[in-house]
């Protein structure tokens, strides 16, 4: 098992590293599904369902850090996708169109709550998993440490502003590469590479303890 000080450093090297190109056939799958779907296929949208709503659930509730949210939001990612079949135009990756669609959600939904400046507390109890229980009776200690990394992780992502948790989120975890993170988030490729500079930095000072470990 991994140091957590090994495992701490692998989330930066995740982010910085250039992830592999994507399966060209992949997208043509997309693609070719979308054309079905335009043309009103119900059994090609659930396939399309089914080959990406894991990655946007996973991104939705790391964005809004409520579980219980994220199959809502998620829904509505590929109904709007459905409603707009016959207007989708292959300009980018398949991805890059569904996160977008995903981002601009996550962002209203982000706002609104800003808006209410309120947190139930259905909503603590949902972010609950990020208190972390010291009972060393119910795992080995090296086991905890990386549940506590894991934790820890989760929690400093979370608190990062917006567009850098969005970057952080489709770099590290949906390994975008970062032209396409600045489509889906509308702006340039150096300003991408700006706001991940800047997660990074503030991540390391959120992580330090582990990586001094």
């Amino acid at each position: 098992m991994l140091s957590a000080g090994t495992a701490a450093r692998s989330v930066f090297l995740t982010m910085e590293a250039e992830p592999a190109q994507p399966i060209n056939a992949e997208n043509l799958r997309d693609l070719a599904l979308m054309r079905r779907i335009a043309a009103g296929d119900h059994a090609a949208f659930r396939e399309l369902v089914e080959r990406h709503q894991n990655s946007v659930v996973s991104t939705v509730t790391r964005m809004l850090n409520n579980p219980s949210e994220a199959e809502d939001i998620a829904q509505q990612v590929f109904l709007r996708v459905w409603r707009h079949a016959k207007r989708y135009r292959p300009d980018a990756k398949f991805t890059t169109y569904l996160f977008t669609i995903t981002r601009n959600l996550v962002f209203n939904e982000s706002r609104r709550k800003k808006r209410r400046k309120e947190v139930s507390a259905d909503e603590r109890e949902e972010n609950s998993h990020f208190l972390i229980e010291a009972d060393p009776t119910r795992q080995p200690d090296a086991e905890l440490l990386q549940e506590e990394l894991r934790l820890a992780v989760d929690a400093a992502i979370a608190a990062l502003p917006e567009a850098q948790r969005m970057a952080v989120v489709l770099r590290r975890y949906e390994q975008m590469p970062y032209e396409e993170i600045a489509v889906v988030l509308d702006l340039s490729v150096s300003a991408i590479k700006s706001l991940l500079f800047r997660a990074r930095n503030t991540l390391r000072e959120s992580l330090n303890r582990y990586l001094e470990t």
